[in-house]
């Protein structure tokens, strides 16, 4: 089992920046791919960013490419989310997932919910305008 615990949310106005982090613990290894998903009030969840179990392949959903970059530090088994130029609509709660990938070195990560066996329980991310 992998245990992952976000942190790092808040409050910010409009054009501010926040950094995300998510912490593994348990059966970690390098070889788990990462993501983050976000879940706003009356929509359902949806994919923000992932990074591959190597590092070497990321991942974003349009509406935050340019501005978030995702990125990992195995070796405090660590993923972060810094997120930047931020709008009032990506106001939601952030869930890190995780899942091992048994992939080769360059193989992108998923940025399908059904791969991610392992949850956070989230972050809250206010964005006033």
């Amino acid at each position: 089992q992998v245990q992952l615990v976000e942190s790092g949310g808040g409050l910010v106005q409009a054009g501010g920046s926040l950094r995300l982090s998510c912490a593994a613990s348990g059966r970690t290894s390098s070889s788990l791919a990462m993501g983050w998903f976000r879940h706003a009030p009356g929509k359902e969840r949806e994919f923000v960013a992932a990074i591959n179990w190597s590092g070497s392949r990321t991942y974003y959903a349009i509406s935050v490419k340019g501005r978030f970059t995702i990125s990992r530090d195995d070796a405090e088994n660590t993923v972060s989310l810094q997120m930047n130029s931020l709008k009032p609509e990506d106001t939601a709660h952030y869930y890190c997932a995780a899942d091992r990938q048994t992939a080769p070195y360059n193989t992108p990560p998923s940025a399908s919910e059904a791969f991610y066996a392992y949850w956070g329980r989230g972050t809250q991310v206010t964005v006033s305008s």
